[in-house]
């Protein structure tokens, strides 16, 4: 078919389209939402997986979290509570072993924490009192906005220095610059010699908020000045632990031995500690199974939204069917004057081409207007990539010829002498 009939061909199938103007734009719509809900969930999921995955880097692919937790307590042990402090978790043993004994170790970082009350001025505010050693900056990658993090000197002496995160800075100086300001944290008083940045946007969770609202002390601090043991006190009752070590960050020379790495220390602590009560976090691991669930996640969108593009299919087809009963006549004088059965077949291709394409094109519109509107008025990240509109768009005109061969196949098989005689 030559270039000029080609043309005639695309006129003649929008005007046929423009007769029924509602019909074909109910028709088309099957396919502008599957096409919008094949951008919008594929963005959704995407947005989602990104988030999932930017907590996992946050806590750093080269590093291996170690985490007190406290072992279920049998009759005996909840009965004497009361009375008696509860020994479990870390221990600063445990933090020496894996760093003299794992040759892949880099850094390791012991961490402890403890509730606590800090007060400045009349401002008093709850908060937990993070020991750690300099190291930790390095190892978390966190910011500072102003002054400086922990020294080894300030560790060595047992200085009386903190380091306040952004949200404990806002409730206690408000408009005041905290720094070389003093704050009593329980009975002792503190010097703040550093702020932290807010966190970034990906970095949620646990560790953000210990970045906005802890205070960090040095390690030989927090032990001299508030001990071990830690009392806990909620509706009338008390529960008293003792905790060396609530956690315990290990930094790897290498991504290539994070893995080997993390199951020689599950190793050690579980040949050392008898009872359950540690938790070894490869991150890692935790990213690659994220990356796993990703493209599952996406399969099953992908596989839905691909539903309802089926569906519209459908409707193409159904409609497409039904004008050719209703043309049969016309379909008969343009065969009598000499139309082949190529261009019967090409205009009610044409057609259902159109209805899926501007289907297609109106899709993509709503699609990616879905995610910017479910981002603004959520706060949820929402990622449009360029594959996921050019994707749609290929499906939809792929289920468009689909659909649309065979109501023009049968088209262009009739009679035309009994498509002449068609009342």
């Amino acid at each position: 078919m030559h270039r000029g009939s080609m043309i005639r061909t695309i006129r003649l199938g929008f005007k046929s389209l423009m007769l029924h103007k509602l019909r074909s734009a109910l028709t088309m719509l099957g396919i502008l939402f599957g096409v919008s809900s094949v951008i919008a969930m594929l963005s959704i999921g995407e947005g989602a997986s990104y988030e999932a995955q930017e907590r996992i880097k946050a806590l750093g692919s080269n590093n291996i979290i170690l985490e007190s937790r406290k072992p279920p307590d049998d009759n005996n042990q909840q009965e004497q509570s009361a009375w008696r402090a509860q020994d479990y978790g870390l221990t600063y043993e445990d933090a020496e072993l894996i760093s003299e004994t794992l040759p892949a170790v880099k850094v390791v970082i012991p961490i402890r924490e403890i509730p606590k009350r800090v007060r400045y001025s009349e401002t008093i505010v709850p908060t937990i009192v993070l020991g750690t050693v300099p190291g930790y900056s390095e190892v978390t990658g966190v910011k500072i906005k102003e002054g400086r993090f922990l020294s080894w000197i300030d560790l060595r002496r047992k200085r009386n220095v903190a380091v306040i995160g952004s949200e404990i800075a806002r409730k206690l100086f408000r408009l005041e610059n905290p720094l070389n300001k003093n704050i009593r944290i329980g009975k002792e008083i503190f010097r703040v010699v550093g702020q932290l940045a807010e966190p970034d946007r990906g970095n949620t969770g646990k560790a953000a908020d210990r970045m906005r609202q802890g205070i960090f002390v040095p390690l030989s601090s927090a032990i001299s000045f508030f001990g071990e043991l830690i009392v806990k006190t909620s509706a009338g009752s008390r529960e008293m632990e003792r905790v060396q070590l609530h956690r315990i960050k290990v930094q790897v020379t290498g991504n290539d031995e994070v893995l080997g790495t993390g199951a020689a220390i599950r190793k050690i602590m579980a040949d050392k500690h008898k009872k359950k009560d540690f938790a070894v976090i490869v991150p890692l691991e935790l990213l690659r199974q994220a990356e796993d669930t990703k493209r599952i996640f996406n399969i099953v969108l992908g596989s839905i939204a691909g539903i309802s593009l089926l569906v519209g299919g459908i409707g193409i087809m159904n409609v497409m069917l039904a004008t050719v009963t209703e043309r049969t006549r016309e379909i008969g004088i343009r065969r009598a004057l000499g139309a082949k059965r190529r261009h019967i077949i090409a205009q009610f291709l044409v057609e259902t081409v159109v209805l899926s394409c501007m289907g297609g094109i109106l899709g993509i519109l709503l699609g990616v207007s879905i995610p910017a509107v479910v981002e603004w008025y959520s706060n949820i990240t929402t990622i449009v990539s360029p594959a996921f509109p050019i994707l749609a768009f290929g499906i939809s005109a792929g289920v468009g010829i689909l659909f649309g061969l065979y109501p023009a196949w049968r088209a262009a098989q009739m009679d035309p002498v009994e498509a002449l005689r068609h009342e």
